[in-house]
Order: C-alpha cells, then structure tokens, then sequence
C-alpha cells in the first residue's frame, strides 16, 4: 500500500475500546448494558462532530467511511502498522485526486481534530485512484471492505461502490465458476458519481466449457438471474443508484479483442475489476503496452461504418419526408374534406379538392398554404413514387417542417372556419323547416305570433308537449346568438336533436289532420 495511508500520529495511547461489532472487534462485556451503551452514544456524537468538521473545512471531500471491524486485519498487514490498532476505529476519507498534493496538510490537520476529540481513531486518507490501484493490483478483499464500510459522509462514491460489490456476491454465489470478470466503469470510475448515477458494471461470461447447452441458452439464463439481482443489491444497498450490468461471453469477448471492436478497447482500458480470474487484467496490461492491434479486416470493416452512416442518415431523411412529413399534412387535410361533406380522396384529388373547394370556391384559406401542401404531397412523395426524388437535404428537411407546422396551425383555424360554417347552414335549415311546418298549422305569421298562437291553441290544449315549445324556443334562440356572432357548437348540435323530434311531431300532427279532412270530404259526398 502506498504512503497515502496513515495512522493517527497518537496511536501510542491504545484505547479500550466499548463500541458496538459496526466499529469494533472487541468483544463488549454485558456486565454493565447502560455503560456501554452511554460510550456508544459519546463515540458516535464525536464521529459526529468530527465528520461535520471535516466536511465544511474541505467540501470537496468525496466520502468518510468506518471501515468494517473484520477487515481491519487486511489493513494492519498491507500498511505494515502495530497490530494494536486492531482496536481502534478505523475511519477512512476519500479525497479527489486533484487533492493529492494536500494530503499531507489535510492529515496533519484532521489528526489534530482528532487529538481534541479525544477519540482513539487510526485514519486512512485514499484518492479514487488509490481505491483503483487496489482493484488492479488484484486486492479484491481490500476494495470490498471498503466498498463496505460504514458511511458517515458521501457523494455517491460509497453508496455505488456498495451496490456493485453486494450485485458481485450474489452473483457469485450463485454461479461462481462461470464468471472469470465483473468490471465496474462509467462514472464511478472517473471520479463523478453522484447517488442517483447509474452505475456500469460488466460481467464475462466463461462458456468454453459449457456441453449441456448452447451458448447463447447460457447467457440469456445467466442475464436473467444477473438482472434479477440488481433489485436485490439496491435494496440491500439502499442507494438510490441503479446498476446496469452488460454481459460477455468470453469467446465474444476475445473475438472482440481481436477485431479491436472500439466498444471493448473502451471497456479494456476504462474499466476497473473488482473480480478477475486472470482474463481481464492480461488483456489490460496488453492493451496498456501496445500490443493489441486491429487487423486489416477489422480496420476496413470499421472505415466502412463511416459509409453506412452516411447511407442510414439520408434514408432516414427521406424516410422522414416520406412518412411523417407526408401523412402529418395529408391526413388532416382529408379529414377537412370529410368535415365539409367530401368523401375522402386519394393523395392527387386531396390537393386537388383542398384547392377547388377551400381556395378557389369557398376563399376560405391563402394560395401559400395550397402551394405547401402541393410541394409535399406531389413533388416529394409522388416524385419519390416516380424515381424523380432520392434523396433531401437536412436543410430541406428543416424547411418542410417549418412549412408543416404553418400549414397544421392554419387547418385548425380552417376547421373553425368550416365548422361556423356548417353550423349556420345547420341551424338556418333547422329554423326553416319547422317554421314552414308550424306555418301550415297555425298559419303564415310573423314568427313571434306563430309561437305564441302555438302555445295557446296547441300547448295548452294538450295537442303538443311544452317540451315541444321549448324545443321551439330553444331553436330561435340558437338562431339569435348565431347571427351575433356567438357560436356554440354544442348548443346547435341539440337543437338539431330536438328539432328533428319537433319536426316528426309536426309532420305527423299534419298528416292526422289531412287523412282527418278527407274523411269529412267523403261524408259530405
């Protein structure tokens, strides 16, 4: 272990330590629960007070951990220090690497805060990059007890370090022989997850011995019961990081290697195990020295990519003109057609219709939002049809759906334009036809005298319903806040409703009484 780690320098005063098996590995006498129990609660204020010290004179500090009390051997021996210390607390901090050149101001002062708190604490101060050296070195027992360790204080380091480490011992139990590497990268690697980053891990899957199922069998059942680990590892983690593991199995793995597909050669250099069975660390170590070189497959294999992009980005433009672009304009200018009382036409006939009835006939909508809808409908997407388009532009693309977005902003005011429209032409017939209907009953009148001669010689002789009346009234009123400038869809809408009812009403009253004046002709012949 390099000189980063360091005691206290008042280690010569060895405590007795009374603290609970989360700090320490002395057995606690039960004579006396509350005594314990009182050293307990002061031990924990003190960590308390010194952690908030720390943290606000370096707030860039990335975490402070208590290391668990059955680790502290592995740390005794790697840092070759008294096995007395065994006894103490041992409380670790993580710094960013920026900080290295402090580390020696930042120990010298947390040690004198230490010496005032009277506390018995041996301190270990660590960069992320330590931690990693660790993990290269192949001293997985020493990053799990970190990973581990009891947080006081952190940014996230910490907490995702805990979740892949529980996420890598479950799977191990499960099926340890069949992994040779799990592999921690992304943000926990560089140095910048918080506590809600995902956290990248990679699993290499051995299947060069696998004889009772195929490959690919074995590693969707293998990514089945790793997936199913990650809710098990963030609870028992209880970090808000989520885990996103990616699995190899080693024959791709080393295919990969050879092709010197970039995704891996990424993987090879950034990531970190925190276990290998001697695969990972060779193929890094080999990387790190040059050796892993593309071969001229691979090299023409990935230069053709830049090719295929291109490709798969101008089909996509044209695809995007063609589809969506396309159906975005014809189809509302369709339903209009329908809404106006057309049957829906064909790509042509809708270009065609929306001139003749909306520009040429109605002059309900300008010639430029015509000519928008004539440039898509027929010069992209019927020149595609025939041969005469290939390709469009990304300033094209920008352009059309620019126009787009003016042409379906101006249909939905040409919708209200039609539906006005229609609604007076609706409410006009309505009026009409009822009132020509109650003429031929109570006579030709002023529409007032009509209603009113209806009322007395019809309602309130029991000839027609007073809902009848209100239909009636309904029906003028309609008419009334139309002709204001008042539209209400809805209103016109119900009035059609009742109308009808109204009318069938009439016609019937109407037909009664004709077959009742021929049967007065007849006896009178």
């Amino acid at each position: 272990m390099n000189n980063k780690f360091n005691r206290a320098e008042h280690s010569e005063d060895i405590p007795e330590m009374n603290l609970n098996d989360k700090y320490s590995n002395k057995k606690i006498p039960m004579e006396n629960p509350e005594k314990i129990k009182k050293e307990m609660e002061k031990t924990k204020e003190e960590l308390e007070k010194l952690k908030s010290y720390v943290v606000k004179k370096y707030p860039y500090i990335k975490a402070i951990g208590i290391l668990p009390p059955q680790s502290i051997k592995l740390f005794i021996e790697e840092e070759e220090v008294p096995k007395e210390t065994e006894k103490l607390i041992h409380l670790l901090i993580i710094i960013p690497e920026e900080k290295f050149k402090k580390i020696k101001e930042i120990r010298k002062d947390i040690i004198s805060e230490i010496d005032k708190l009277k506390q018995k604490i041996w301190l270990h101060l660590m960069t992320p990059v330590d931690l990693w050296e660790i993990c290269l070195d192949s001293k997985f027992e020493l990053a799990s007890a970190i990973a581990m360790s009891f947080p006081l204080y952190d940014k996230g380091i910490l907490g995702a370090l805990r979740v892949a480490e529980i996420h890598k011992s479950l799977v191990l139990q499960k099926f340890e022989k069949y992994v040779v590497s799990y592999v921690i990268g992304g943000s926990l690697v560089r140095g910048d997850a918080i506590k809600t980053s995902d956290i990248d891990v990679f699993l290499i899957i051995n299947d060069t011995d696998v004889k009772k199922m195929p490959r690919l069998e074995l590693k969707e059942k293998l990514r089945a019961i790793i997936y199913q680990y990650v809710a098990d590892a963030t609870a028992i983690a209880g970090v808000k990081n989520q885990l996103s593991p990616q699995i190899y199995l080693l024959t791709d793995f080393w295919e990969s290697v050879k092709d010197a597909h970039p995704v891996i050669f990424t993987f090879i250099r950034d990531g970190i195990p925190i276990y290998d069975r001697h695969t990972f660390m060779p193929w890094k170590a080999l990387l790190k020295m040059g050796k892993l070189k593309p071969s001229p497959e691979s090299i023409d294999m990935f230069m053709s990519m830049g090719d295929k992009t291109v490709k798969r980005v101008k089909a996509t433009l044209l695809d995007l003109v063609l589809g969506d672009i396309f159906w975005s304009v014809n189809t509302p200018s369709q339903a209009l057609l329908m809404l106006y009382g057309l049957p829906p036409p064909n790509v042509k006939e809708t270009v065609k219709e929306m001139r003749r009835i909306f520009y040429e006939k109605e002059k309900m909508i300008e010639k430029k939002y015509i000519d928008i809808l004539e440039e898509i409908a027929i010069k992209y997407y019927k020149g595609y049809e025939h041969g005469k388009i290939k390709e469009v532009s990304g300033k094209e693309v920008d352009r059309l759906l620019e126009n787009t977005e003016a042409y379906l902003k101006r249909l939905k005011e040409l919708r209200e334009q039609i539906e006005k429209k229609s609604a007076e032409k609706t409410i006009e017939q309505i009026y009409k036809d009822v009132f020509e209907l109650l003429g031929s009953i109570v006579g030709k009148k002023s529409q007032e005298q009509m209603i009113n001669d209806f009322e007395a010689n019809f309602i309130k002789s029991g000839k027609f319903a007073p809902q009848h009346l209100r239909t009636l009234r309904n029906i003028v009123g309609a008419r009334k806040e139309f002709k204001k400038g008042k539209l209400d869809i809805h209103k016109v809408d119900l009035a059609r409703k009742d109308a009808q009812i109204l009318i069938n009403d009439l016609i019937e009253y109407n037909q009664r009484c004709d077959l009742s004046n021929k049967k007065e002709e007849k006896k009178t012949q």
